[in-house]
């Protein structure tokens, strides 16, 4: 498991939520255990990477509820729902709203295990590529105004001529703009500039 990644287990049935952290220990991984769910919500870094495990019918709130909040405070915890027999319907839901995996109870050993690795590498990912949209927004915020508008009209797959007309200024100071912009995105060719630019959210105008 990568450095810093975390199983965070939530269930108030406290024989289930301590043979799970056990068993997850036995096999390396680093476990947190909560009661409910707003103690996890409470007590839990927003930054914090890893897999969440929660059961879908808890006091308060819900598996289905604390899905829905970790979607939106954490972006880097991905989610696997612990079912009944009779709850499949919502942890149908439940992948249906992004979860990685349900899992029905009884569960079997190497089922739970699998599933938490293949959660991992779902959440190493999602983190990855937010720190890869935060670099390119960081270097985006270093173009000046006019350096931004060239930057639309590249994006835009708009040649130095157009672009100048538009902008009012010579094709020669598309080229000088477009120059430091290369420069400051760390772009080394047009495609990987409008990559970059994508990453960063900037989509392509309608001409």
């Amino acid at each position: 498991m990568s450095r810093g990644q975390k199983v965070f287990v939530v269930d108030d049935d406290d024989a289930v939520r301590e043979s799970l952290s056990a068993l997850l220990i036995s096999y390396g991984f680093e476990t947190v255990t909560f009661e409910g769910a707003r103690d996890f919500l409470a007590q839990c870094d927003r930054a914090a990477t890893g897999c969440l495990i929660a059961d879908v019918r808890m006091p308060d709130i819900g598996g289905l509820e604390l899905q829905e909040r970790v979607a939106a405070e954490f972006p880097d915890i991905a989610v696997v729902i612990i079912t009944g027999h009779g709850d499949v319907p919502l942890a149908v839901r439940a992948m249906k709203a992004g979860a990685v995996d349900f899992i029905e109870k009884p569960f079997a050993e190497d089922v739970i295990v699998e599933t938490v690795k293949r959660a991992i590498d779902h959440a190493t990912h999602a983190h990855n590529r937010h720190l890869t949209a935060a670099a390119a927004l960081a270097r985006l915020e270093l173009l000046t105004p006019r350096e931004r508008e060239v930057l639309d009209g590249l994006v835009a797959g708009l040649p130095n001529k157009t672009i100048g007309y538009d902008l009012g200024i010579s094709p020669r100071t598309v080229e000088i703009h477009r120059a430091r912009v290369m420069d400051k995105m760390e772009a080394r060719s047009l495609s990987s500039l409008v990559r970059i630019a994508l990453v960063a959210g900037i989509a392509p105008k309608s001409p």
